[in-house]
This record gives structure tokens, C-alpha cells and sequence, in this order.
């Protein structure tokens, strides 16, 4: 069995990355909800309570019962969990006089405490805080401050209980790592042993077991995430897992094509549909980005449905969903960033049960997965790609002809970061067809054509993102190209806005 450490999700916007950096120490670990922790599990070594938006002493915080995990597990609360820790024994937060926001400087340090091993003297940490804990009950003792905090980390005596009001999971906690390792593997007795080849093994033979000797159909989008999660399947069920393809008419140019050959050279057992025409009738008209969305998911569902209907006796959906996807479909309070088009629809619709074998990975872990399983670099190291393709590229409604245009441009685009050593230094990238026409000069004549944004970001795990710093000369060249060769293009910006606050698609 695979022991893990269970983060308790109070709600903050770095939940996952604190699971991205425990298991970059090569240890698994789950994220559930704050009230939702697993009882009777003897592989948990460990427990970290997150960050909420909320104060504790709000009455609609979050709020639970840590009586059955304390004494029984190490725990570390992080910022709101170290608040909610001193807070429900005894201790005092108060608003702050001042939000602090950025980098500290940790001016006093219990060098002997465990979760502090290795640490140097004035190590930079990241504080995001409006509440502070002004004092703390009798049992706990302080192990760190700041100039600002004076509890800035504590432990509870004689206890394996920590809290400390920064975020060691932030990269400019510069020895945030190592607090998280102290506590993973030196307190918590992790042995290190999660990796992409031991989540090949024990996900394979999972799938053995969950699946026997049903029939699977699995939805393939060209993207890494169902490539990945078709290679895994198909080495646990082989010819019981019939793989569809559809193809909405948005995808990159030639995009069909290639990626069917793709998949052929990798074995797999896959339906190839063309239905552009169903897709372009039905969203004649539409400009509302959320509705041009559920178009194309509730189109992509009646398509698949209809090609599965014709195998007979499938009984399992396999999807490609993966951690991000299920974290801004609905967040733990409710509020849905936007819809995802493989969360929902189809097993209601199919009536059949739900196998998702990458659903607890971040992207880059799914890399992993796929390189270790000896997948293709080209289709391994390929950008995320929106499901609803260049639908939410085209600001407005969506035309063949505009289509058309943004395949050419988009081609030109991804081509010239391939040729220039540039595509694996960035994240995502695309070009955005915008609602508007503007003024330009070809020749001597005055022209009024489109303008298009090209669209570059940096990131690890797509939470959050900067805008690609692309060399000027490059985007200069591209540029160049798009307005001579793509016709009724004949302006082009770039797009310098990161997320937050903006999304890395424009819809």
C-alpha cells in the first residue's frame, strides 16, 4: 500500500501547490476536503492543514474536529491551519494592523526544533496574511519570528504539532522545501518511494482489478492528459479499450491527421470522427464564451455517445481528467471559474461508471508518467490544449473562414517557437482572433482587416502563470509573417497579463 500525507483543504489558492511540492519529495499525497479526512487509512504518515480565505473567528469559516487526527498523526498547519490550530486551544488572532503580503526574513530561529533542521539564518519566507496570532496558549511554544511576527512559527510541547503563519510551499520561501522535507520524511517517517514507474505498477494492476474484463471507451482530445491516460489503460486492458476521437472542426491545422497517426503508432484501438458540421451549425451565432462551452461538451457527448452506442457491452467511461481540471471546475467554496468539458456530462448520459487513472496528477507529473512509459517526446512534451479548441481563441462568433485564419496564424506561431528552441521554455501558447478590425497599409492601398493577440505563458502546474519574456526579434519575425502570409490579418500584439488576475485563454 502506498502511504501518503493528507492536506486538508481549507480553501486557499496554494492547496495544490503544496501538494506539488510534497510530492516533489517523491512522496504521495492526497488533497480532501477540510471535513472530509479518511478514517480507518493506516497508509497516512502525516497531516498539513492549509490556507482559507477566511479569519477563524469568521462565522462562516471552516471549521472541523481535529481531535481524532491529533496525537494519532504529525501535523503542520499552514498559515489559516496554524491560525485554527492556536485559535480552537486557547490562543488569540486578531486582524493585523497592516495585511502583510511578500517576502520576510525569519530573525529568530529554534535551530533544534525538527521542523526547522537545516534552515538558514535569515531565510526569506512569502507571508499572505490579514490575520495574526497574538498570543498562544501555555502549551505552545514559539519557534520562529519575523521582525513583524512574533509567531511567525510554534509547536505545541511535547507534541508532533506545528503551525507557521507563511507558506513554506511558495518558491520565494527560499527554504520552504526543506521545512516541507523535515517534516515529510524526518517527522512524518515518509520513505520517498512515489514515482512515476511505482505509479505505473500499482495503477496498472489497480486497473486490472477495477476493470477485469469490462469493455472501456475513452474520449481522446490529441492532448497529453488522454494520450497518457489511453497508453496506461491500454497496458492494463489491451483490446477491452476502444479509444474515440472527435474531431469539432477547431483543432490546430492538420491536427486530426497527425494526431491519429500518433496514435496508431502507439497501438491503441481508435474511432476517428469527423463531425466539423455539426459542430459549426450549432454554434452559428454564439459569442457568450460559457455557452460556445457547453455547446461543444454537450456536442462532443452526443457525438461520443453515438460512436460508443456502437460497441457492444461497454460498461466503463475512462477520461483523461486530471487534478487542475477537477480544482476550477468547483472549488471547495462553490465558485466555478469555468467548466471543464471532461468533468461532467457523459456517464449521466451514458450510464456508465467513471474511471479517471490520472485524476490525483498535477501536468507535469502526467509527463512523467508518459515518458516512463516510453511515449513519443513530440506528443509528451505537446502545450495543454483548450477542449473547445480555437472556439475560445475566436473572440465573438465562430465562422469557418475565421477558423481558417487563426489555424494559419496559430501555425506560423507554434512553428516559429519550435524553430527558434523556445516551445519547451514555455507552458501554453496560441494565437487569439479578436473582435475587431483596424486600420493598415499594404502596397498603396488602405486596408481594414483583423487583428490577432499572440498569447505566451510560463508556469508549473497551470494555477497560476506569467506571460512568456519571448525575445523581440522573435516576436518581431512572427509578426512579420502573420500579417504577410495570413490574409485579412494585419495587426499583431502580444499578450503580457499572468494569472492571476488574468486566465492564461481569453475565454
Amino acid at each position: 500500500m502506498q502511504e501518503k500525507i493528507i492536506i486538508l483543504d481549507f480553501g486557499s489558492q496554494t492547496t495544490q501547490l503544496i501538494g506539488r511540492r510534497v510530492r516533489e519529495l517523491d512522496t504521495y499525497c492526497e488533497i480532501v476536503p477540510y471535513n472530509k479526512f479518511p478514517k480507518n487509512d493506516s497508509t497516512i504518515k502525516g497531516v498539513i492543514l492549509s490556507g482559507s480565505p477566511f479569519s477563524v473567528y469568521d462565522d462562516a469559516a471552516f471549521k472541523v474536529d481535529l481531535s481524532e487526527i491529533r496525537g494519532k498523526y504529525p501535523i503542520l498547519g499552514i498559515c489559516y491551519g496554524a491560525q485554527f490550530i492556536a485559535y480552537t486551544n486557547g490562543g488569540t488572532v486578531e486582524p493585523a494592523e497592516t495585511r502583510e503580503y511578500g517576502r520576510a526574513h525569519l530573525d529568530f530561529i529554534l535551530k533544534e526544533n525538527p521542523l526547522l533542521k537545516n534552515v538558514s539564518d535569515k531565510s526569506q519566507v512569502w507571508m499572505s496574511h490579514g490575520d495574526t496570532i497574538t498570543s498562544l496558549p501555555d502549551t505552545f511554544e514559539v519557534i520562529a519570528s519575523t521582525d513583524k511576527v512574533k509567531v511567525a512559527a510554534y509547536q505545541i510541547k511535547n507534541e508532533q504539532v506545528w503551525g507557521v503563519q507563511f507558506h513554506p510551499e511558495a518558491y520565494h520561501s527560499l527554504d520552504g522545501t526543506q521545512m516541507l522535507r523535515n517534516f515529510v520524511v524526518d517527522i512524518c517517517g515518509c520513505k520517498q518511494d512515489w514515482s512515476p514507474a511505482s505509479f505505473i505498477e500499482s495503477t496498472v494492476e489497480e486497473l486490472k482489478q477495477q476493470l477485469g474484463d469490462d469493455k472501456v471507451v475513452l474520449g481522446l482530445s490529441g492532448g497529453v492528459d488522454s494520450s497518457v491516460a489511453a497508453v496506461l489503460l491500454n497496458k492494463a486492458i489491451g483490446k477491452n479499450l476502444t479509444c474515440i476521437f472527435v474531431d469539432h472542426g477547431m483543432l490546430r491545422k492538420d491536427e486530426f491527421k497527425n494526431v491519429m497517426n500518433d496514435y496508431e503508432c502507439l497501438g491503441l484501438n481508435v474511432i476517428g470522427v469527423d463531425a466539423s458540421e455539426k459542430f459549426f451549425n450549432e454554434l452559428e451565432g454564439i459569442t457568450d464564451p460559457e455557452e460556445k462551452r457547453k455547446i461543444i461538451g454537450k456536442g462532443f457527448i452526443d457525438v461520443f455517445d453515438a460512436e460508443a452506442h456502437k460497441i457492444k457491452d461497454v460498461k466503463w467511461l475512462a477520461q483523461g481528467t486530471i487534478y487542475p481540471d477537477c480544482i476550477e471546475s468547483l472549488s471547495i467554496t462553490g465558485t466555478v471559474i469555468k467548466s471543464h468539458h471532461n468533468v461532467g456530462g457523459l456517464p449521466e448520459k451514458m450510464n456508465l461508471k467513471l474511471c479517471e487513472p490520472l485524476r490525483l496528477l498535477f501536468k507535469d507529473e502526467v509527463r512523467r508518467v508518459g515518458r516512463e512509459m516510453g511515449m513519443p517526446e513530440h506528443l509528451i512534451g505537446r502545450h495543454p490544449f483548450p477542449g473547445p479548441g480555437l472556439a475560445v481563441r475566436i473572440l465573438g462568433d465562430i465562422t469557418r473562414e475565421k477558423v481558417a485564419i487563426l489555424q494559419n496564424a496559430d501555425e506560423i506561431f507554434i512553428k516559429g517557437l519550435r524553430d527558434w528552441g523556445l516551445y519547451d521554455q514555455v507552458w501554453q501558447a496560441g494565437v487569439i482572433l479578436l473582435p475587431v478590425q483596424s486600420v493598415g497599409v499594404m502596397g498603396d492601398e488602405r486596408t481594414y482587416e483583423r487583428a490577432v493577440a499572440l498569447r505566451a505563458v510560463t508556469s508549473t502546474d497551470a494555477m497560476s502563470a506569467d506571460w512568456a519574456h519571448l525575445p523581440y526579434e522573435f516576436l518581431g519575425k512572427v509578426s512579420n509573417d502573420i500579417i504577410n502570409k495570413v490574409k485579412g490579418v494585419n495587426r499583431v500584439t502580444y499578450d503580457i497579463s499572468s494569472k492571476p488576475p488574468a486566465t492564461i485563454e481569453w475565454e
